[in-house]
């Protein structure tokens, strides 16, 4: 369970935040709530997005369940200690789009004294981890991983099925491109993807 370090000592101490998972799991939502806790409390909050991420809002990082806050688009994930220089509290959403460099610039500040908080899919849709997020995961004080609920067998699911053709690694989407699958279903299913173009 995750507990939220909310103490600053007299030398304010910086730390990173990963919430991952599937799809459909709540990952969004939970980084709005953190981020909307720290505004409550009257600490200065920047979040970032890939500029790519279109899919709700241009500007807005919205959750699956339509809660929504105003970010800053960027294409490069150096761009956000400028942009963030005077902030107590950043939230980067969909964190497996950007480049490696998104590791650094979390661990530079986290060493300036800055609680970041980061969202993102740990697995793309072959279920290979996804980008940066394992070494995001790996120099994180804290991780939490969130579930959705499997459609084929209602239990928890952590891999993010795409029902679409395609073999494209990014492919903005939601429900009509992707579903959450427990184990069990996605395993079954990349056998069945596998036997079907195995040639006989």
């Amino acid at each position: 369970m995750f507990l939220e370090n909310t103490i600053n000592s007299v030398k304010q101490s910086g730390w990173i935040e990963v919430i991952c998972g599937s799809m459909f799991s709540g990952k969004t939502e939970e980084l709005i709530r953190r981020l909307n806790r720290a505004k409550f409390a009257k600490q200065k909050v920047e979040i970032f997005k890939p500029s790519m991420d279109t899919r709700y809002d241009e500007e807005l990082v919205v959750s699956h369940d339509q809660t929504s806050i105003l970010s800053t688009p960027i294409d490069n994930p150096l761009e956000i200690p400028l942009l963030a220089a005077d902030c107590d509290v950043i939230g980067i959403d969909e964190a497996q789009f950007f480049s490696d460099a998104i590791v650094d610039v979390c661990n530079l500040l986290a060493n300036q004294g800055k609680r970041i908080i980061v969202a993102g899919l740990d697995m793309d849709f072959m279920g290979r981890p996804f980008g940066p997020m394992p070494f995001l995961m790996a120099t994180a004080e804290y991780v939490t991983k969130v579930h959705a609920i499997c459609v084929k067998t209602g239990n928890l699911a952590n891999y993010s099925h795409r029902i679409t053709p395609g073999t494209n690694l990014v492919e903005l989407g939601e429900k009509e491109h992707y579903e959450p699958l427990s184990r069990q279903a996605f395993w079954e299913i990349l056998q069945k993807d596998r036997e079907k173009n195995t040639p006989e």
